[in-house]
């Protein structure tokens, strides 16, 4: 079972929100218990993580074989400092961030298509209300120890944050994701704190959240635009959302007396276990863990079960303003 406890000093660990959810009445490969009340259970699975809990399992809930779990352990990361994790696109099956001879990295290749194919048909029975119209996003596979790592500010996962995309504007729609911890002996451990309204009624308007509603639309940089067109995508603008999400995820890592001082729940997520989040809502640091592997969807609002609680409501809600177009 996680582990789950507040390490704000001087409370006691039962006084945490019950940021976890165990999900003990669906297992692969029966899937839910009781076919019965599928329906009714994967809508209140969605509305749990729209409430910005986290799904949890203890074993792993979908086909992951054992061989494939351990060619994966056996390997390490490149050198290279352009990718701290390897990436597979299963949209255009491509895989990115590998290294090593062509048999090492086209059986790796392998793993990670059916490990994003499995991922993928497991929440969709999960989460049935958002399947027929999510966007199947990236999977990736992160095989470093991360205590420890050396990053830039920005991009270190041990500081807490909620998740936007710089390359790919959401508009409003939702990132969920699915983390796996296949490492056989070390939990991956994390630490969450506020739900996103709470975040944002402090932190949103020293962010700056009045300047972005007012800027409106941007469109992309032409430079991405010219490489989106060299690669057959198309380009895109992003939202007002967009760019005070990506101002949000900055800001959070930039404040010390937040980062050091805040109220926090440190969850630790066994070998072998699985868990889903929004992680555009919850925030989240990744403070130790090797050998993870996950799987983004892209959930438009129209397949929300509580739209009124998604970020972009909640951050229009107080700018008093629209900030996207509709994407329903």
């Amino acid at each position: 079972m996680a582990k789950q406890s507040a390490t704000l000093e001087g409370a006691p660990a039962n006084t945490a929100p019950d940021v976890l959810e165990s999900i003990e009445d669906y297992h692969y490969p029966e899937g839910w218990m009781s076919p019965g009340q599928a329906v009714a259970r994967a809508r209140e699975c969605c509305a749990a993580l729209e409430a910005g809990k986290v799904l949890y399992f203890d074993q792993i809930p979908f086909d992951f074989p054992r061989e494939d779990r351990e060619f994966l352990l056996a390997q390490r990361q490149s050198d290279s400092k352009l990718h701290k994790n390897v990436s597979y696109r299963p949209r255009q099956d491509v895989l990115r961030g590998a290294a090593g001879d062509r048999a090492s990295v086209e059986r790796l290749h392998q793993v990670m298509r059916r490990y994003s194919a499995e991922t993928t048909r497991f929440t969709g029975e999960l989460l049935a209300p958002y399947a027929a119209k999510w966007t199947l996003d990236y999977a990736s596979f992160r095989p470093e120890e991360e205590k420890g790592r050396v990053l830039p500010l920005h991009k270190r996962n041990d500081l807490l944050h909620v998740d936007a995309f710089p390359t790919r504007p959401m508009q409003g729609r939702r990132i969920l994701r699915c983390f796996t911890n296949i490492n056989p002996k070390a939990a991956r451990v994390w630490n969450t704190a506020s739900d996103f309204a709470t975040l944002a009624e402090q932190h949103a308007a020293r962010a700056g959240l009045a300047c972005f509603a007012a800027r409106g639309m941007r469109p992309e940089n032409p430079l991405l635009s010219g490489v989106k067109r060299i690669f057959g995508l198309s380009a895109s603008q992003q939202s007002a959302y967009d760019q005070f999400m990506l101002r949000f995820h900055d800001y959070l890592k930039e404040q010390t007396d937040f980062q050091e001082n805040s109220s926090k729940i440190r969850i630790e997520f066994p070998p072998c276990s699985t868990w889903l989040c929004f992680t555009d809502s919850v925030p989240h640091a990744v403070l130790s863990g090797q050998f993870a592997l996950e799987q983004t969807f892209i959930v438009p609002l129209a397949a929300l079960v509580t739209p009124e609680k998604a970020p972009i409501r909640i951050l229009e809600r107080l700018a008093g303003s629209k900030l996207a177009p509709p994407n329903d």
